[in-house]
């Protein structure tokens, strides 16, 4: 038997353990929607900053990449994740995709400092 809530399957009717194991569901899934919710918020402000390092770099020519930056990034982070007992490969993968799209957001900067909005 299932509710509308697709997440929400109760076990034999009649035992208090449903009860309790759909409290427990609840409380670690509030947890992850505000950890989830934190995740979104502190990207936005990492975005900020790096937006900022964009119009940086557009002001003075500076390429949009900075590969050695980013070595070192993905090597801090990995060990970071490592600490945590977060997979390396995941920490790291994650960081490569944050990367390609502050690079794509600096070349659109720099692409509008050439053509004079920066």
């Amino acid at each position: 038997m299932t509710t509308s809530d697709p997440g929400n399957t109760p076990g034999p009717a009649g035992t208090g353990a449903d009860d309790s194991v759909q409290a427990e569901l609840n409380r670690l899934r509030a947890s992850i929607d505000n950890i989830d919710a934190a995740v979104v918020h502190m990207l936005a402000e990492r975005f900020k900053c790096t937006q900022q390092v964009g119009v940086l770099k557009a002001e003075h020519q500076l390429p949009p990449a900075d590969p050695s930056r980013e070595a070192r990034q993905i090597v801090r982070l990995r060990e970071l994740a490592e600490s945590a007992r977060l997979d390396p490969a995941f920490a790291e993968k994650l960081l490569n995709f944050i990367i390609a799209e502050v690079i794509r957001h600096h070349e659109t900067i720099a692409d509008g400092a050439r053509d004079g909005g920066a």
